[in-house]
């Protein structure tokens, strides 16, 4: 049996670091952390307890390609404080964004892309 204590981090391909980088700590506000010299590009974040690690493979078969925003697609979900001032922020960096602030889940979601069409959900839980 595996026993698990949480998950520890997600890590998502990118073409551009320097564009990645822009998204995660611009636009996500997401503090970068100190990553180990790896042989090949990448970034940590900070997302908090768990991590986000960014690796550089312009030849990824994950990358999507569609811009297209889904709640279907495979996506990382991060629980922010405000559906309203996030959703806000969003807007004011001209981020597109994918509104479901009343979904069935029962978060208020918002679904954004990265600059390589990696899918991020970012949630509130609903008040009954």
């Amino acid at each position: 049996m595996i026993e698990y204590e949480q998950l520890h981090h997600v890590g998502l391909n990118v073409t551009d670091l320097a564009k990645s980088k822009e998204f995660y700590g611009s636009v996500l506000c997401l503090p970068e952390l100190i990553r180990p010299p790896f042989d090949f590009e990448g970034a940590w974040y900070a997302a908090g307890n768990q991590q986000i690690h960014l690796l550089v493979l312009p030849e990824s078969q994950t990358i999507r390609r569609d811009p297209f925003l889904s709640s279907r697609e495979g996506h990382i979900a991060l629980r922010v404080k405000s559906y309203e001032n996030s959703l806000e922020w969003l807007k004011k960096h001209h981020i597109a964004v994918l509104e479901k602030p009343n979904s069935i889940s029962g978060f208020a979601q918002l679904f954004v892309a990265d600059p390589d069409g990696n899918l991020i959900e970012l949630h509130v839980e609903r008040s009954s």
